[in-house]
């Protein structure tokens, strides 16, 4: 039995040291880029390529430069937009996610299930599809170019509801029989959803408000068309872009690696701090409802 129970062990534990070893390797492939991307945003040389990795002067003139140099390239203003933009659209996506889910959660009434299959079929289309018919239409009313960021706001909350099924997975994890000792008492749907509900809902909302942030912050398709032409309109995402143009990549290129370093920092923060409550959300949404 010992022996058994010894090379039982051993076989574990080599196991676990293999998964080990492949988790490491992976992680070093999925850093690599980013430990590139510091290396290049600290190199004092011009220039988009080298045939050294290692800079040769190092330096953090890039960052200085990024937020002093305004002339050309904006980085202060596309930054203040796009955090402006990400933190109207976080408010908005995260209080009508929550309100549809609560309400496809704990409601029924006619057409609920239809409504729903709709809204989860219609979420599996990409929404490039209809890139070109939503610019149209906002052209039409206006809100391109410089009412552009309006523009965009409308097209980033536009399906917000869409996004229901994780939310409401986690709401009928909450028993119902809470709702109904509140009902009993008194209290209406309202009290019983602010005052109940969003108290035991935590890692769903932080879940929410997360990946309400991140899908504006670095978005580029929909910002390209809808602001394209207007530099002080850009986004993050849209302004670098352009920093890559074949007249300045040469000049500006460490200067995109730094200020691709500086966009990641807010999301990288974030990530970490709420990161528990982000895995229980997603767990905690995946039942079936």
């Amino acid at each position: 039995m010992t022996k058994k129970f010894r090379s039982k062990k051993a076989a574990e534990r080599g196991a676990n040291a293999a998964i080990y070893i492949i988790l490491v390797i992976i992680s070093v492939i999925w850093l690599f880029p980013f430990f590139f991307l510091v290396l290049q945003s600290l190199r004092g040389e011009e220039g988009a390529s080298t045939m050294y990795f290692w800079p040769q002067q190092w330096t953090f003139d890039n960052y200085i430069e990024l937020f002093t140099d305004t002339d050309k390239f904006n980085f202060p203003r596309w930054y203040g937009i796009t955090l402006v933009i990400s933190v109207v659209v976080t408010l908005i996506q995260t209080t009508i996610v929550l309100i549809t889910s609560y309400a496809l959660s704990r409601l029924r009434f006619k057409m609920r299930k239809p409504l729903m299959n709709l809204m989860l079929v219609l979420g599996m289309f990409p929404g490039f599809m209809s890139m070109t018919a939503v610019y149209f239409i906002l052209k039409l009313v206006g809100l391109t170019q410089n009412m552009g960021l309006v523009g965009l706001i409308l097209v980033y909350v536009a399906s917000s509801c869409m996004g229901y099924y994780i939310c409401k997975g986690f709401f009928d994890t909450i028993p119902k029989s809470l709702d109904e000792a509140a009902r009993i008492d008194g209290a209406n749907r309202q009290t019983v959803f602010f005052k109940i509900i969003l108290p035991l809902a935590k890692p769903i909302i932080i879940y929410t408000i997360l990946t309400a942030f991140m899908a504006p912050w670095g978005e580029y398709m929909f910002a390209s068309l809808i602001v394209n032409g207007d530099p002080d309109n850009f986004n993050i995402a849209v302004g670098l872009w352009n920093m890559l143009d074949r007249e300045t990549i040469n000049e500006y290129f460490t200067r995109f690696c730094a200020a691709s370093v500086v966009v990641s920092i807010p999301i990288t923060i974030l990530f970490f701090c709420l990161q528990r409550y982000y895995v229980q959300g997603v767990t905690g949404g995946s039942v079936k409802g």
